[in-house]
């Protein structure tokens, strides 16, 4: 190479740079926090602008007053436990928005201050703040309002201008359709069923964040790109989920309208993907996965509900200490 001048200053100190010994951790990221929730935040603007779209400006009203909520409380209890106030992280708008997203439509503007402040005061901050809750707050939120108020909370809005009530397809194919009389067999009712187009784009009754399953899935693919979340928990639970669903004996013809309906993609992608209450081991994630879907079948064919999924990730997320204590890896030179 005569006559090349080689410029080894860069070389010099790239490798002077990776012979610097220092103390923990030795592997860091760029990610914070902030970043993360914002990634979440972003990922659930097309079901936002969905939810206005199919059901109007009261879904809009309910969002807005459900995030305010989530961040006044979470302001407030810790400014009243003399805490750092933490409400730029956006976890709390996080958790305002999918409140809102397991309401119906025409839920009264007190029914998301109620659950915003059971989620931020009650399931976070008394636990510890964000990174200490023990289940996924929107989720415990949403049981209870359930619990309270279950007329409010099982009350869906068909879409339109209309604003009229009406049952979801899993309610359908559950209890049969309002309309098919009481007697109406499983195959009658199904026949009230919407198209799986409207089912797909979301044109059908149910909680407000819930019915658009390409929305959702365009969030979702988002938060995979920017490797916010795993693609184990979400594709083992929807895969558990459709398998035993056929094994406990739901027609073929059904099983699409068990995928598409209720709250599994939106629970799949964005709630049972917590870090906080989720297993952070490979098989761990794996268990949840299996043990969320199990559950969500067994309730939905066998219970008294047409949907599982909260409570099924609910269930799972006080079993995930458990699960990581047995499938954590042995640590090497540990003696027995």
């Amino acid at each position: 190479m005569e006559g090349k001048v080689i410029n080894t200053t860069k070389t010099d100190s790239s490798i002077s740079e990776m012979l610097i010994v220092s103390s923990s951790p030795h592997i860091r990221s760029n990610e914070s926090v902030k970043r993360i929730m914002l990634d979440v935040i972003i990922a659930l603007i097309p079901a936002i602008i969905g939810s206005v779209y199919f059901f109007g400006l009261n879904a809009l009203k309910l969002i807005l007053i459900s995030i305010s909520s989530a961040v006044f409380f979470e302001a407030a209890i810790q400014k009243l436990f003399k805490k750092e106030i933490t409400i730029n992280d956006y976890s709390a708008v996080i958790t305002g928005i999918l409140i809102a997203f397991n309401l119906p439509a025409n839920a009264p503007w007190w029914i998301p201050v109620f659950g915003s402040g059971f989620a931020i005061i009650v399931v976070k901050q008394c636990f510890g703040g964000i990174g200490c809750n023990f289940m996924n707050p929107a989720l415990a939120a949403r049981a209870v309002l359930l619990a309270s108020w279950p007329d409010i909370m099982a009350n869906y809005v068909l879409p339109g201008a209309d604003a009229v009530t009406g049952a979801t397809p899993l309610a359908i194919m559950k209890y049969g359709a309002a309309d098919a009389g009481a007697s109406a067999t499983v195959s009658e009712a199904a026949a009230k069923l919407p198209s799986l187009m409207d089912m797909f784009l979301g044109n059908i009754g149910g909680a407000i964040g819930e019915t658009s399953t390409l929305l959702l899935l365009i969030g979702a693919l988002y938060l995979i790109i920017r490797k916010v979340i795993n693609w184990k928990i979400p594709v083992v639970y929807i895969v558990t989920t459709t398998i035993l669903l056929l094994i406990l004996g739901v027609e073929t013809n059904q099983l699409i309208y068990h995928i598409l309906g209720g709250g599994l993609i939106l629970g799949a992608f964005f709630m049972a993907t917590d870090y906080s209450t989720t297993p952070v081991t490979p098989l761990g994630q794996i268990i949840f996965g299996l043990g969320a879907g199990i559950l969500t079948a067994i309730i939905r064919v066998k219970g008294g509900f047409p949907e599982g999924v909260s409570y099924s990730i609910l269930l799972m997320n006080v079993a995930s200490p458990l699960i990581e204590k047995f499938t954590a890896p042995k640590i090497f030179g540990r003696a027995k």
